[in-house]
């Protein structure tokens, strides 16, 4: 078993760029990691608060994930941190070393985690 993360910052809280963005951030991790639905295990979301619009696990649903375990959160409220921004961690079973994995962090959340691989 691994654990994936991942993030997306969205341009407004609107409903429509939050299912968007979370679509292709769950996406993006499944594709660099080379994995399916069927190798995820559950995937915990959050939100900044000033996002409210639409749950992210919903996008997950949309995209077929509909028998994992899907949880979404309010991420702290942080003077300073980059806002609009979705998180995604992701529990996957694979046989890849952990230096195998590739975090995804798309749009303005790329400035987050440049220090991990991508």
């Amino acid at each position: 078993m691994r654990a994936l993360r991942g993030a997306t910052q969205v341009d407004a809280d609107e409903r429509e760029q939050i299912l968007d963005r979370s679509a292709e951030l769950v996406s993006a991790v499944l594709e660099r990691n080379e994995l399916v639905a069927a190798d995820i295990i559950s995937i915990w979301f959050t939100a900044t608060p000033d996002l409210t619009a639409e749950f992210p696990a919903y996008a997950a649903r949309l995209l077929g994930l509909t028998d994992v375990p899907l949880m979404c959160a309010t991420e702290m409220s942080v003077p300073g941190a980059l806002p609009r921004v979705l998180r995604l961690l992701a529990h996957v079973e694979t046989p890849k070393a952990r230096s195998e994995m590739r975090h995804v962090y798309l749009h303005g959340a790329r400035a987050l985690r440049t220090d991990l691989p991508q």
